[in-house]
């Protein structure tokens, strides 16, 4: 149980550092939905959809390279300077290359010239803030990285807040201030932009210590294999972020220009509801990466992988049901213009969407440990084959429910495939009848109380007690042992 102790401390310290920030930030929408209406809020999401795939490109699977290496036979410094001088070149050669070709790019992304500047050079402080993060992952120190996160996300919300609300409101009460000097009429976005860059540079400031200790020893021959390792990490990222953002990209492209932002709008806001069960997933990913791969040549470290998807799978399958017995509650806190609505049809849809690639995510450790990296690629690629399908074909027709179908059947396909190349390259003992039975009992609760029931709060509250006691019934010895053993410890 020991080994299980440390991964949920980790687990749940990061999952501080996701959790906390992401509902920080999570504020912001009903702050946007408040100060903008469904158009512009459509504008800022597709800016956002691009900041995605773009985060994803300038780290080029670097990260998880840095884990896996890190914890291998090369010297650890080495690795450390190695990763740092590969990132930092081509940050800078992609940051100078944007600015000198900004028009283009702006006009390719379909992003309003104005903003571009800001987009490259948060773009460009992100990148650069990735190894230093991984190396506080990798040194199992939790804590600062949460302080850290959390720092970022309290800051950008702040700067929010006062350009948003407070400085307004400043302007209007004393317009020959200093303060009011900085007011510009209808500068929402810019403003957003600038909160987003101010917090970026902080951080990197904050964590910036690791590349003035740095050896800046350049191994040719490591680059080489991480980047091996890395670029399929790379374009398993950019098939994932395409089935995570891309539809925002194909609904202002595809639906009829004047609706166009106006539907992205309302479909991102009602999207966000599912953030619950995306920060449950990341959290536990956070916790477990490093886990994987620091055991994974200990004594039948399948045994210990089965068990802990396992458990992903009962609190996911809580959580699931959770937040679709709450979503009419949730709205009315998080989304308060009734203006984005029209949309909440699709938050089970999405909510079980996340829930499956939170699955896939701990299914998919057999290609992580065995180096078979290519795999991941090609089911994410096959995930994102279908989302741009399914998109392009029904998003004339369906509007977004067509993107929320797309994101539900892609993230399914691409769990059920890494289970079954799981099954024949990685046999992993996982506990398949429960895993059914917990998830399959979530779904049509669910569907019986979003829809059958029509959301009826206590109908719904019903059903989430009787599946709670069913996960009691059968998971009361495992929590009592958990717990016996928690205690000794602090005793």
């Amino acid at each position: 149980m020991g080994i299980f102790k440390k991964l949920f401390k980790q687990t749940f310290i990061y999952g501080l550092a996701t959790v906390l920030p992401r509902m920080l930030s999570f504020i912001l929408v009903p702050l946007y939905t408040k100060v903008m209406p469904p158009g512009a809020y459509g504008e800022v999401t597709l800016i956002f959809s691009w900041f995605a795939i773009f985060n994803v490109i300038l780290a080029y699977g670097m990260e998880t390279a840095f884990f896996r290496f890190y914890n291998g036979k090369f010297e650890k410094e080495k690795v450390v300077s190695t990763s740092l001088i590969s990132l930092t070149f081509t940050t800078v050669l992609f940051t100078v290359v944007a600015l000198f070709w900004k028009e283009q790019l702006a006009l390719t992304l379909d992003i309003e010239f104005q903003y571009i500047v800001y987009v490259i050079l948060i773009l460009a402080l992100d990148a650069l803030a990735i190894i230093p993060f991984a190396y506080l992952r990798a040194n199992e120190k939790p804590m600062k990285y949460a302080v850290v996160k959390m720092m970022n996300v309290g800051l950008n919300l702040s700067l929010n807040v006062f350009f948003l609300i407070l400085l307004p409101k400043i302007a209007i009460a004393n317009p020959e201030g200093f303060l009011s000097s900085l007011y510009v009429p209808n500068f929402e976005i810019s403003y957003i932009f600038i909160s987003n860059l101010v917090a970026s540079g902080l951080t990197l400031f904050v964590m910036g210590r690791l590349y003035i200790k740095a050896t800046y020893i350049f191994d040719k021959a490591l680059c080489y294999k991480m980047l091996q390792y890395g670029i399929p990490v790379m374009i398993a990222g950019i098939a994932f972020t395409i089935n995570e953002v891309f539809d925002r990209i194909l609904l202002a492209k595809l639906l009829p220009v004047e609706i166009a932002k106006i539907e992205m709008g309302k479909y991102s806001a009602c999207y966000k509801l599912a953030l619950f069960m995306t920060l449950f997933a990341t959290a536990f990913r956070l916790g477990i990466e490093p886990f994987f791969f620091s055991h994974s040549n200990t004594d039948n470290p399948q045994k210990s992988y089965a068990q802990i998807t396992n458990y992903f799978v009962v609190l996911g399958s809580v959580i699931l049901l959770a937040v679709v017995v709450f979503a009419d509650v949730l709205k009315v806190i998080f989304i308060q213009d009734e203006a984005y609505w029209e949309a909440m049809p699709v938050v089970p849809i999405i909510l079980l969407a996340s829930f499956c690639l939170g699955i896939y995510h701990n299914l998919s450790v057999w290609y992580k440990v065995t180096d078979k990296t290519r795999y991941g690629a090609l089911i994410s690629i096959i995930g994102a084959a279908i989302t741009i399908f399914i998109n392009v074909l029904l998003i004339p027709k369906l509007g977004y429910y067509a993107s929320a179908m797309a994101t539900l059947l892609a993230y399914a396909s691409m769990m059920i495939l890494s289970y079954k190349l799981g099954k024949k390259y990685y046999p992993i003992p996982y506990n398949f009848r429960k895993i059914i039975f917990y998830l399959g009992t979530s779904i049509v609760f669910s569907i019986l109380s979003f829809y059958v029931f029509n959301r009826n709060l206590i109908a719904g509250s019903l059903f989430l007690l009787l599946f709670l006691f069913l996960v009691y019934r059968m998971e009361n010895k495992t929590l009592k042992m958990i717990f016996i053993s928690l205690v000794k410890k602090q005793n």
